[in-house]
């Protein structure tokens, strides 16, 4: 069906057709047993220590306002995750500001955390529980003269909805957000959040979503600090500004963070070093290029505990889900593995 239907989607403009996918999500006219496979149990793993159908997760970007996260999980993924939210609402950065990068199945967007705001998304969180593995990936106002405060703020609001609150440090399209990559200005993000959940008595796990971006001692200096403050995953990666060389399509040009099949063996290769950098003791969800059940299959057993999506979904549609279940089974039937869970870092 997606396929007849491309040609369409694609002849409309990136934010048009990523709208009225959210206004057709709303309806959830597609029964969840559509999306469901045979031996899906070998999918079965954990996140945070609690049970996942599956470690297929839908990256924040595409939910940026928490309006859909409830259908999305009809359509199979393990957990959903929404954002990127901010204290108030904001439009983002001026338009066009996404493009379709088609001759390598990729996108370039300078969005610029465009969402409904914090209140909006505690209101949509109060009426509709989630009915799965939710996190909610949370940043700073564009405006602001205080981005700490509003990561704070964030955390304080939405916590109790979430299985896990994601500190987004790493888009490019927000200015000064990737100085929370130098040490002393993670530290201090890092350190505040801790406060508050010990003030708090918050359970809920943080993670840190990292640039792919970054150099050795970078990662060496995050790893530092996620040990330190106990932090309970990372996200690897981001997207990228750099890494244009080897694109073909005319519009690898524009500004802006690319994402889609370019970044998989780069955000790979980082999943591969954080593993080995902390001897597997810090859960990783991989993002970045996953397209298929072997894409899966790499970034697992390179180090991480699950995989997120999105630009794939663009690509091939809602029903990539349940492809990539169908393929990941057969590679673990293939190598005679009994459960996904028995290959995490077995390539590193």
């Amino acid at each position: 069906m997606f396929s007849i239907l491309r040609p369409y989607i694609f002849s409309l403009d990136p934010e048009t057709a990523h709208d009225l996918a959210i206004k057709s999500l709303k309806f959830n006219f597609v029964p969840s047993s559509f999306f469901k496979v045979e031996h899906e149990e070998l999918l079965a793993t954990q996140l945070f220590n609690k049970e996942i159908k599956n470690p297929i997760g839908l990256a924040a970007g595409f939910d940026k306002s928490a309006e859909v996260y409830n259908p999305l999980f009809n359509l199979g993924y393990g957990f959903v995750e929404v954002g990127t939210i901010t204290p108030k609402s904001q439009f983002g950065n001026p338009k066009p500001r996404v493009f379709r990068l088609e001759k390598d199945r990729a996108l370039i967007n300078r969005l610029g955390f465009n969402n409904d705001g914090s209140d909006k998304a505690l209101e949509r969180l109060t009426r509709n529980m989630p009915e799965g593995f939710l996190g909610i990936n949370i940043g700073p106002n564009k405006d602001t003269q205080d981005k700490l405060s509003d990561f704070l703020e964030c955390f304080n609001k939405l916590y109790r909805f979430a299985n896990y609150i994601t500190i987004n440090i790493s888009s490019p399209n927000t200015e000064g957000l990737r100085d929370f990559h130098e040490k002393d200005n993670l530290d201090k993000l890092l350190e505040a959040i801790q406060a508050a959940k010990k003030n708090n008595h918050v359970t809920c796990p943080v993670v840190v979503k990292i640039s792919p971006d970054i150099n050795e001692k970078e990662i060496s200096d995050i790893n530092e600090l996620i040990l330190k403050y106990k932090i309970n995953g990372i996200i690897l990666t981001n997207t990228t500004n750099q890494n244009r060389e080897n694109l073909s399509d005319v519009k690898k040009q524009e500004s802006g963070g690319l994402s889609g099949a370019p970044l998989k063996d780069i955000s790979t290769a980082w999943i591969k070093k954080f593993y080995k950098n902390n001897k597997g003791k810090i859960p990783i969800i991989g993002v970045g290029g996953v397209e298929n059940g072997q894409d899966v299959y790499d970034k697992i057993a390179a180090g991480a505990s699950a995989v997120q999506l999105y630009t794939g979904m663009i690509y091939r549609g809602p029903a990539i889900v349940k492809d990539i279940k169908k393929e990941l089974i057969e590679i673990l039937k293939k190598e005679k593995v009994k459960s996904i869970r028995d290959i995490v870092g077995i390539n590193s």
